[in-house]
């Protein structure tokens, strides 16, 4: 009996996909049945249980249940990520996004607002930060704030703490590196932190795309929501991106993944500027 417990039922890989799904819209379907058990074997040696089997019978108690969400969630959340990811977007942030934005009728001040809504452990956050921060030095007039959510805590304290290993900032460019990173004083622990300057203009917090409402500012310049989405069914996606798009400053940009591109069927007011960036 405890031999048959150290993997999931087939009631309880449902009762667990569900459970996923309802709280961060990722489906898992049977094909990742066993990607969900490794992934759980972690928190199963944490909590001393014999197998994912009575983890997952323990976890639908209610007290256990408001214990262990977020420690699920770090578990079944992918958190792919690195700096300059995409390369492309940078540059449109650069060269169109931030000119056009600046130049708006409306614009009340040269305050800009960004948002990266998966943030992951940061390096999307950093590396807009690095981008626009170049602009400034160039001459460009402008301020702007960064804010950086997830649902995952694991992430968001990487983030916070802004720590990497060195091999991560490989694509960085040089004169970057060398100007917004800091080296770690022990050599031997390869380590590099992102500079107070840059820190203090993000800000990272908790925040789920599932939820009805979301604790952000409504006149938001531009939106990162890359490698999210398709994890989603359409109409996750299509409730996901209107309410993103609720919080984004007419003529704004939302920013998705390479994969993502027919995102804007989801909500015909968005305008498609390129393959992966739309205009609301």
């Amino acid at each position: 009996m405890v031999q048959a417990n150290r993997q999931l039922s087939d009631r309880q890989f449902r009762s667990l996909a569900e459970l996923i799904e309802g709280q961060v819209g990722i489906k898992m379907p049977t094909a990742k049945r066993l990607m969900l058990e490794g992934r759980l074997h972690k928190r199963v040696r944490a909590l001393n249980y014999s197998g994912v089997g009575e983890y997952v019978d323990n976890l639908f108690d209610k007290a256990v249940l408001d214990e262990e969400l977020t420690h699920l969630i770090d578990v079944v959340t992918t958190n792919k990520t690195d700096f300059f990811r995409e390369p492309q977007h940078f540059e449109f942030l650069r060269t169109v996004a931030v000119p056009e934005l600046l130049k708006l009728p409306d614009r009340k001040s040269n305050d800009l607002k960004i948002w990266s809504s998966a943030c992951s452990t940061g390096m999307e956050a950093y590396t807009t930060a690095m981008v626009l921060d170049d602009m400034v030095q160039a001459g460009r007039r402008f301020q702007f704030r960064i804010l950086g959510t997830d649902i995952s805590t694991a992430v968001l304290r990487v983030a916070t703490a802004a720590i990497y290993n060195r091999e991560v900032i490989a694509p960085v460019p040089a004169p970057f590196i060398e100007r917004y990173f800091l080296t770690s004083r022990d050599r031997a622990r390869q380590e590099v932190r992102v500079v107070p300057e840059l820190r203090r203009l993000t800000n990272f917090t908790r925040m789920n795309l599932m939820d009805s409402s979301y604790p952000v500012d409504r006149d938001v310049d531009i939106i990162f929501c890359r490698n999210v989405l398709i994890y989603f069914d359409r109409d996750t996606q299509r409730k996901v991106v209107e309410q993103l798009c609720s919080h984004l400053r007419p003529g704004g940009y939302l920013l998705v993944g390479h994969s993502e591109s027919m995102i804007h069927s989801a909500l015909p007011k968005l305008r498609q500027v390129q393959p992966t960036v739309f205009r609301l």
